[in-house]
C-alpha cells in the first residue's frame, strides 16, 4: 500500500488536531508532508517535533521566525515557510497527494484553490472557499480533475447518502437535501435576552468542540447559512432543493430525500474524526477513534424548522444566494469582521446581523468573474463593515 502524503492546512485548529489524530492511527497509510497555522507557535512546534513534516508554514511572518528558531534549536529538519505564498506552495506541491483544507475564513481561499488547481485530493473543511468563489472553485475542480471531498459533517453526510458516481440530483432521483443544524446554545433562549450574550456563552456549544469563530457562527446560525450556500455549490443544488432543519441532538448529520419518498440519513456521534476518516480513506473505510453510536442512550431525536426571527444571519445567507453576484462574498466578509468585534468584546451579539445587513444593503454587487474580483469585493466589504461599526455600537 502506497502511503498518502498529506498537507494539513490549519493544523492547530480543531479540525487540524482531529485530522492528525486520525492520521496517527494509520501510520502505514498516511505521512504528513506539511503542517500550517496562522500564528500558534507553541502547538505547531510540538506537532512538528512529533511528526517531522517536510515543511511547516505560519501565515504570520514574525511567528514563522520564532518557529524556525525553535525547530533549529531542537535539531529538526523541518523547513519553515511564511505567509500566503508558503501556504500556496505546500498546498500544491508535486509530492502531496491529499490536502486537508481547514483554515477558517477567507484566509483559506488561496491555498485551497491552489490545491484544487494542482489536481489534489482536497478534503474541504473551509466552507468559505465555496461561499466566496463557488463557480470559480467548482470550475477549477472540473478543469484539474481534483477529487473534492466534503468534510463538514453535514456535507459529508449528504455525500455519503448520495449514490456513488451520480451526475446531478435530478438523474439521481433526489427530491431535496435536508441540512441539519443543532440550533446552537441559544435555540430556546428568549430573544430579548440575546442582546446580553457574552463571547464565552456563544462559544459554549452544547454538542461540538470548535474554534471561537465557528462557535459564534453556530450560535447565530450563520454557520448553517454558509453551509446552505456550500451545499448548493457542492451538489449543484438549487436553493429550493436545500432545506435547513434544526436537530438539537446532532445525531442525524443530514439527510437526502429521493423521488420515491425514501429518506436516507447519516447518523453518528458528534465527532469530526468520523468525516475526516471518511475523507482520508475514501472510497475505503478506516478506524477513526470514534465510539459506536448508542441509539438507546441518545434519547428522542427532534426536528423543527429554524426560527428566522431568532436567527437573522441564516435568513441573510439564504437571501444572498438569490441576490447573486458578489453577495455571498460580502456576506462572509461582513460576518468575519462582526464576529471578530464580538469576540473582542466591542460589539453586542445581536449587532452581528445588523452589521451584515447594512453592508449587504450598501455594497455594489458585481459578477464574481475572477479571483481578483472576489478579493476586491471581500476587501471592500470589510472596510465598509469597519466604517459602520461605530454607528452600530452606539445603538
Amino acid at each position: 500500500m502506497n502511503k498518502q502524503s498529506v498537507t494539513v492546512l490549519g493544523a492547530t485548529g480543531s479540525i487540524g488536531v482531529s485530522t492528525l489524530d486520525v492520521i496517527s492511527r494509520h501510520p502505514e497509510r498516511f505521512s504528513v508532508f506539511a503542517l500550517t497555522a496562522n500564528s500558534q507557535v507553541d502547538l505547531l512546534t510540538s506537532q512538528c517535533l512529533d511528526l517531522a513534516p517536510r515543511f511547516a508554514v505560519l501565515r504570520d511572518t514574525a511567528a514563522a521566525e520564532q518557529l524556525a528558531v525553535r525547530l533549529r534549536e531542537a535539531g529538526s529538519d523541518t523547513q519553515v515557510l511564511a505567509g500566503e505564498a508558503g501556504l500556496v506552495e505546500v498546498a500544491g506541491h508535486p509530492e502531496v497527494d491529499a490536502v486537508m483544507a481547514a483554515i477558517v475564513g477567507a484566509a483559506g481561499l488561496a491555498p485551497t484553490l491552489a490545491a484544487v488547481r494542482a489536481g489534489k485530493k482536497v478534503l474541504l473543511a473551509n466552507k468559505e472557499s465555496l461561499v466566496m468563489a463557488g463557480a470559480l472553485f467548482m470550475d477549477a475542480v472540473q478543469a484539474s480533475g481534483a477529487t473534492l471531498l466534503p468534510i463538514d459533517s453535514e456535507h459529508n453526510a449528504i455525500f455519503q447518502c448520495l449514490p456513488a458516481g451520480y451526475r446531478d440530483l435530478e438523474s439521481a432521483g433526489v427530491r431535496r437535501i435536508l441540512l441539519t443544524g443543532s440550533g446552537g446554545p441559544f435555540r430556546t433562549t428568549p430573544i430579548s435576552a440575546l442582546q446580553g450574550v457574552t463571547p464565552a456563552q456563544a462559544c459554549a456549544h452544547p454538542n461540538w468542540s470548535m474554534g471561537p469563530k465557528i462557535s459564534v457562527d453556530s450560535a447565530t446560525m450563520m454557520n448553517k447559512g454558509l453551509e446552505f450556500i456550500e451545499a448548493c455549490w457542492l451538489f449543484a443544488a438549487r436553493p429550493d432543493q436545500v432545506e435547513v432543519v434544526v436537530h438539537p441532538q446532532s445525531v442525524v448529520h443530514s439527510m437526502v430525500e429521493y423521488a420515491d419518498g425514501s429518506v436516507l440519513a447519516q447518523l453518528g456521534n458528534p465527532d469530526m474524526r468520523t468525516p475526516i476518516a471518511h475523507g482520508l480513506a475514501w472510497p475505503e473505510r478506516i478506524e477513526s477513534g470514534v465510539g459506536s453510536l448508542d441509539l438507546l442512550k441518545c434519547g428522542p431525536l427532534e426536528f423543527s424548522a429554524p426560527d428566522l426571527d431568532r436567527f437573522p444571519c441564516l435568513r441573510l445567507a439564504i437571501e444572498s444566494v438569490a441576490a447573486g453576484g458578489t453577495a455571498q462574498v460580502v456576506l462572509n466578509a461582513a460576518n468575519e469582521v462582526a464576529v471578530q468585534e464580538f469576540l473582542a468584546g466591542r460589539l453586542m451579539f445581536t449587532a452581528i446581523p445588523v452589521i451584515i445587513e447594512k453592508v449587504l444593503a450598501q455594497s455594489t454587487l458585481v459578477e464574481p468573474s475572477s479571483i481578483e474580483v472576489v478579493q476586491d469585493a471581500d476587501l471592500a466589504a470589510r472596510e465598509l463593515a469597519r466604517q459602520l461599526l461605530p454607528d452600530v455600537r452606539q445603538r
